[in-house]
């Protein structure tokens, strides 16, 4: 049997499988698109063309040849097409053209990750070593070897690097790169997608740097960029790098008839509404189609489940000596050698099924597949996107199955697939003048080149900024210009991936004591407080003690049964009201909030079962931000018109609130942890604890107080001091995030209760489902 009637086996096998426990909540046909082609533009370099045909590539796809159109005519190109659709074309055929033509000319092509990078080195080498003359590329990251850094900043055409290095490596020793930025013609962004919150805001500032640094030494680069679908490109682009930018998003390039299908595990407990484990699904899935021998990619969100995935799948397929080696994994923390291994036996077929973490989603070359398994939603629909694109050809069949886990997120995609298969609806966010972020490349920017009077940030004022920074005795004010005055050298203490560099270091003490992780600060209250089980590469280490003042945490080796999982009271002032909406029954608004945090306990919680299965009591320092909010106000007479008693009317608050928090990140392409959740009492201001600190809490409101006047304020806040602009655009949905809420709820099978919808009933409390499925009626009526 033919490949084609493999896959078309395999599918009628899981469809008459998941017929039984209807399973299948969608399979979605996506026929395939010919390509629209164009010739090479003339005054391309004809021995470039000569080595891109000879590589075969005859032609130019349509958006390939618009966006050539777009940097000739000065402008800043944004690519938006699929994974595989040849956005790395778009790019390297005007920068080489442009060496070609003047070799003085240098380009700087930014990657999220280094393998990303070293996939387009060896793309590069290979269209290089076709063409006449000598055209020489560097990858330039912490893995080159310090004896080799000379030659390329001297000698390096094309740099090919990441916002680390850009950050701390590069932008602060412009001296040396002279060569690079007097003649830098091109900046490359690819996956611009992956630049969201936080790490994108820093990204902007860098930006802003490189910008500062290139126009001193007389250069004024054009911006090259690609990202997957989302909803705002043009504005995600343009906040980006401060400049117009061009939109290309009219996909020429072709495309095989895909399946994609989405399976949701069955329920084996109606009233809990526990359905089977969705690894074991995932594993069930993976092994039908490498059974028919259909080369597979199964994605996992984890490094822990995809070591779990990669043994269940060596036990089904590896069966034989013959047969070792067939299905692999793939994740950080292997060596890049190892990795590059295991890619080259994707790409010659060798290698029948990998599992991965999200460190294949990128454009790593890995070849063309059958079959992609997404074990859960990866959380966005462009990450799915991209995952589901990993498997395909240009001509022929492939499928995609996502195998939805408990998660609410989860459950409303596969119950809701129109939603999904329509326009995109995630807004990439960044918030490049977060002050703190701000300042930090602020003082950067002052350690590079003195800032003059008067002179912007990019499109900010910093004139306050500067004062602020010559009272701390950062700067110095001599003439019209400001001066670094530090002995400190301040890229190095700037995390590009956290708002604060006043990180906490876990120090393994089980043999020789060594370092094994760096957590942020807001993160080391809640997962190294002293008694938790701290997880680092699938391994578990009990911690022994958190020194706070030193910034430590001192943890030991450990194998057990369950996982810590912490118990926060948070308390939200409101400061100021941004704007606000009447919205028929109900109010939402957003505006400046001040939060504080405390963590009073934890719970263990066992591994596959999540039963609770013990607690203890903590007293953490108190942790305080100033951050911005969303708020829904229910009013006090809807309340009090429910025919349920004070105690289940606070439960369904709690399931409430539990389902805004987890169907919040749909619409904002971020991570349910960049988001916090909080209960108030609009008349009065206080905030009400959750359910299992109730008990704990001394001052606050009884069950007995909420009544008459009680007015619930549902927050959903910036987890980031300052925000990450994430409260404005929930603002911005109106009614539609508590509409998909309710819809999450109706969907969901079980009784009273779980993951899935408002929580567990031993998290939400009696009736809460019931009870938030009330409120949501009335407040959409």
């Amino acid at each position: 049997m033919g490949r084609e009637e493999n896959l078309h086996k395999a599918l009628e096998i899981l469809r008459d499988e998941s017929l039984k426990t209807d399973s299948l909540t969608a399979i979605k046909h996506l026929p395939a698109q010919e390509g629209r082609y164009m010739d090479y533009p003339a005054e391309v370099n004809s021995a470039l063309v000569s080595a891109l045909k000879d590589k075969g590539f005859e032609r130019l796809y349509s958006h390939q040849h618009a966006c050539w159109e777009a940097v000739k005519k000065g402008g800043n190109p944004v690519v938006v097409t699929p994974t595989a659709s040849g956005k790395t074309l778009c790019y390297n055929l005007p920068v080489l053209d442009t060496i070609l033509k003047d070799p003085s000319a240098r380009a700087l092509y930014l990657f999220p990750t280094k393998a990303l990078a070293n996939d387009q080195r060896a793309e590069l080498d290979e269209t290089i070593a076709r063409l006449p003359g000598e055209i020489r590329i560097f990858t330039y990251d912490g893995d080159t070897p310090q004896d080799a850094r000379r030659a390329i900043r001297a000698r390096g055409h094309i740099i090919l690097t990441n916002p680390d290095m850009l950050h701390a490596g590069i932008l602060p020793h412009h001296t040396k790169w002279i060569k690079l930025f007097e003649n830098l013609k091109y900046v490359v962004i690819d996956e611009l997608h992956n630049y969201r919150g936080i790490f994108g805001s820093h990204l902007a500032n860098i930006l802003r740097r490189l910008k500062r640094v290139a126009a001193f030494y007389g250069a004024n680069p054009q911006f090259i960029l690609c990202t997957a679908t989302i909803a705002n490109p043009l504005e995600m682009a343009e906040k980006m790098i401060e400049a117009p930018v061009t939109l290309i998003d009219d996909n020429g390039a072709p495309r095989g008839e895909k399946y994609v299908l989405f399976y949701v595990p069955p329920v084996v407990n109606p009233a809990l509404g526990i359905r089977r484990s969705y690894v074991n699904e995932s594993r069930r899935v993976a092994s039908i189609f490498l059974h028919q021998n259909l080369q597979t990619i199964v994605f996992a969100q984890s490094r822990l489940v995809t070591e779990v995935l990669l043994t269940y799948l060596k036990e089904d397929l590896e069966k034989t000596i013959k047969q070792e080696g067939l299905i692999r994994g793939y994740r950080g923390g292997y060596l890049p050698i190892k990795r590059r291994e295991i890619e080259k036996g994707l790409r010659e077929g060798k290698i029948l099924g990998v599992v991965s973490t999200n460190a294949l989603e990128l454009g790593i070359d890995i070849g063309t597949l059958d079959v992609a398994v997404l074990a859960s939603y990866p959380g966005t629909i462009a990450s799915t996107w991209q995952r589901i694109g990993r498997a395909g050809r240009k001509t022929g069949a492939s499928a995609a199955v996502l195998v939805a886990s408990s998660a609410p997120l989860d459950q409303f995609i596969v119950h809701n697939p129109d939603y999904f298969f329509a326009k995109s609806a995630e807004r990439a966010l960044i918030n490049p003048d977060n002050l703190t972020i701000l300042i930090n490349h602020i003082e950067c920017a002052a350690f590079e080149l003195p800032f003059q009077d008067g002179e912007n940030f990019g499109r900010a004022e910093i004139g306050e900024i500067l004062k602020f920074l010559e009272e701390e005795k950062f700067l110095h004010h001599a003439k019209d210009k400001w001066y670094w005055t530090s002995d400190a050298y301040p890229a190095d203490g700037v995390s590009l991936r956290s708002i604060s560099s006043d990180n906490f270091v876990v120090v393994d003490t089980t043999d020789k004591i060594r370092i094994i992780a760096e957590v942020d600060f807001s993160a080391a209250l809640t997962t190294l407080h002293e008694k938790a089980i701290y997880i680092c590469e699938g391994e578990q280490y009990y911690v022994e003690k958190l020194d706070f003042a030193e910034r430590k945490a001192y943890v030991k080796k450990t194998d057990i049964d369950y996982y810590t999982d912490a118990i926060d009271y948070t308390k939200i002032k409101i400061l100021d009201e941004f704007d606000r909406k009447h919205l028929d029954r109900f109010d939402i608004r957003h505006g400046d909030v001040h939060v504080a945090t405390q963590v009073v306990g934890f719970k263990k919680i066992k591994f596959h079962t999540q039963e609770n299965v013990g607690a203890g009591d903590l007293s953490l320092p108190q942790n305080e931000m100033s951050t911005t909010a969303w708020w829904a106000t229910i009013p006090a007479d809807l309340l009090a018109g429910l025919a349920y008693d004070p105690e289940e009317k606070i439960n369904g608050l709690y399931g409430l609130s539990y389902i805004v928090h987890n169907v919040a990140p749909l619409f904002l392409m971020c991570d349910i942890h960049d988001l916090g959740v909080s209960i108030g009492d609009n008349s009065t201001g206080e905030s009400i604890p959750p359910k299992d600190v109730l008990a704990k809490v001394q001052q606050g409101p009884g069950f007995a107080s909420l009544e008459p006047n009680f007015e619930p304020n549902i927050f959903l806040y910036d987890n980031y001091p300052g925000g990450i602009g994430l409260s404005p655009s929930l603002f911005d949905l109106d009614k539609k995030l508590l509409e998909y809420c309710q819809k999450t709820i109706a969907a969901c099978p079980c009784k009273s209760g779980c993951p899935s919808c408002v929580g567990p009933v031993y998290e939400s409390g009696e009736s809460a489902k019931e009870v938030a499925v009330a409120i949501l009626s009335r407040l959409l009526a």
